[in-house]
C-alpha cells in the first residue's frame, strides 16, 4: 500500500514495531514526532480498513485513533522499502495484544486467563502467498518469545486457519463460546514466562538473523 509520505522515513528496518505512542521502535529520524505519529495513524488506518474489507467484518478493528488509545497492544509493519519510487510501501500489518478471556478447555471447563492474542492480521492481497506472512509472523514470535499454540486468535479468517495450518501444525481448535480460537495445546505445559530475549532481530537477506 502506497502513501504520499516518505514510508522509509519512518521505518528503519523491513519490519517494525509500534506501540501506543505511534512512535516506531529505535525511530532516530529527523521528522518531529507529531509528524510521525500522524503518518503511523495514517498506516495504522489504511491497513486496518483493508483487513476488515478483506475478512467481511462490518467494523473496522484497527485505526491510529483506536490503537493510540489502547495500551499493551503491539503492531508489527512490513514493509518494500524499495517500491513506491523508492518510497517505501506497507505491504503487512501483524496487531497482539493480551486480552482478558474467559476460555474453554477441552472438558468445557471455564478459565480466566490472560493470553497474547492476535488481534489483526493482514498482508495486502497481490503480497500474499509469497512468503511475506510467514516472514511477518516469524518476526512477531521472536520479539513476543513465543509460539502461536500459545496465543488467542481473535476471529481468523479461512485464509489464517489455513496459515496456521499449513505452518505450524494447529488443526484441533477448542470450541469457544466468544470470537476467539485456540487450539490444541493451549492450555498444555504453558511457558510460566513467555517475555522476549533481550537479543534483537534484523531482517537481512529476506532472512531472520539475531544480534
Amino acid at each position: 500500500m502506497d502513501f504520499s509520505f516518505n514510508v522509509n522515513t519512518l521505518f528503519s528496518e523491513e519490519i517494525s514495531v509500534v506501540r501506543s505512542d505511534l512512535i516506531p521502535e529505535g525511530y532516530s529520524g529527523e521528522l518531529n514526532h507529531s509528524l510521525v505519529q500522524q503518518q503511523v495513524s495514517s498506516i495504522l488506518d489504511a491497513m486496518g480498513e483493508a483487513s476488515s474489507k478483506a475478512q467481511g467484518l462490518k467494523q473496522q478493528i484497527t485505526s491510529g485513533l483506536k490503537f493510540r488509545q489502547t495500551e499493551g497492544q503491539t503492531a508489527y509493519i512490513l514493509v518494500d522499502k524499495y517500491s513506491n519510487g523508492g518510497k517505501g510501501s506497507v505491504i503487512g500489518l501483524l496487531k497482539v495484544g493480551h486480552k482478558t478471556l474467559f476460555l474453554l478447555d477441552s472438558e468445557g471447563k471455564s478459565q480466566e486467563m490472560i493470553p497474547n492474542c492476535v488481534l489483526d492480521f493482514y498482508v495486502e492481497e497481490r503480497r500474499q502467498r509469497s512468503g511475506c506472512g510467514k516472514k511477518l509472523f516469524e518476526y512477531m514470535l521472536y520479539k513476543e518469545g513465543t509460539h502461536p499454540r500459545y496465543m488467542a486468535i481473535d476471529r481468523p479468517s479461512i485464509k489464517f486457519i489455513s496459515f496456521l495450518k499449513k505452518h505450524y501444525g494447529l488443526v484441533n481448535s477448542i470450541p469457544q463460546v466468544n470470537n476467539y480460537v485456540v487450539f490444541s495445546g493451549f492450555f498444555k505445559d504453558r511457558p510460566q514466562d513467555c517475555s522476549p530475549t533481550p537479543k534483537k532481530a534484523r531482517i537481512i537477506m529476506g532472512k531472520l538473523q539475531y544480534v
